[in-house]
């Protein structure tokens, strides 16, 4: 599968998203204690060609703050690890049951269920490993923090359940339900990578308040585009089955708006997050790239 990262990106995301495929493929160099095949689910799984979006995220925030990004690496990693531990367990039977991300066969189909389970885990374990072990002690603390209180009941966790509860009754969802499962399942994730990255650089409340809600629009603006994309999208472009969501009768954008007004929407939210990006003491044209691609996307 090609570089997903589209020309509309700067050559200087480019480069920020080889320092992360590096420093993870460092952070999967475990010792004798992790059995092989659990260490290859791991690797399979986390150095998977992908967008880094969220790592982006964490180090467009700090520079946007005034700090330099690649201070930001440890809690980048640390994001994507909570992603890709997300990534394995959604794929998992007992939740979305799908059988092919990126182009290849999902975790569970490549390494059976229980250590795919147990990658999800270790993944899990290892982001605040990286977070407590790399990061300066006056900031590690709070960067756990927002990155548990993300990942956990009331965030992805709590989103994912809703989620399915939804599918579970079989009934139709409204608007307002649906965009508080996906601020919870998808946006949360986004805007703590933003949070993180203002933490790097001890930014105030109002920059972390205002990069938390330009976190939350691109977030329901990303999760419209994947609902889009699952409609129509290409599946070979996507590198994953299209129509799962229609198959399933779970309750999406289009579905509940239609495709015309779930475009719209998209953009609407794309705007306003930019619109949101005045007035920080770095440059900012990093975050307005990132947005602009998620509606611009095809995969």
């Amino acid at each position: 599968m090609s570089n997903p990262l589209p020309s509309l990106l700067s050559d200087r995301l480019h480069l920020w998203r080889t320092w992360v495929d590096d420093r993870l493929a460092d952070y999967c160099r475990f010792g004798s204690g992790c059995p092989k095949g659990l260490s290859d689910a791991i690797r399979y799984s986390l150095l998977a060609p992908g967008k880094r979006l969220r790592p982006l995220l964490v180090l467009s925030a700090a520079e946007a703050c005034g700090c330099d990004p690649e201070g930001g690496l440890p809690a980048a990693c640390a994001v994507e690890m909570i992603h890709a531990y997300s990534l394995i367990h959604d794929d998992l039977p007992a939740m979305d049951d799908d059988d092919l991300r990126r182009g290849r066969a999902t975790c569970h189909i490549q390494f059976g269920e229980g250590v795919a389970i147990l990658a999800g885990d270790a993944l899990l374990a290892m982001a605040f490993e990286v977070l407590a072990t790399d990061l300066p002690t006056e900031i590690a603390g709070e960067c756990c923090r927002l990155l548990a209180r993300a990942a956990g009941p009331t965030r992805l966790v709590g989103g994912q359940a809703d989620d399915l509860v939804a599918d579970k009754e079989g009934t139709a969802v409204d608007l307002d339900r649906l965009e508080s499962i996906h601020h919870r399942k998808t946006g949360a994730l986004l805007a703590t990578s933003l949070q993180l990255g203002a933490t790097l650089a001890q930014a105030g409340d109002e920059p972390m308040s205002r990069l938390e809600t330009y976190g939350l629009r691109i977030g329901l603006a990303f999760q419209i585009v994947d609902d889009l994309l699952d409609w129509s999208g290409d599946e070979q472009a996507l590198g994953k089955r299209t129509g799962r969501d229609r198959e399933l009768g779970k309750s999406t954008y289009p579905g509940v708006l239609g495709v015309d007004r779930s475009r719209q929407r998209a953009q609407e939210l794309v705007q306003q997050a930019c619109d949101g990006l005045i007035g920080f003491p770095g440059p900012t044209d990093a975050l307005t790239s990132i947005a602009r691609y998620i509606v611009a996307r095809d995969r």
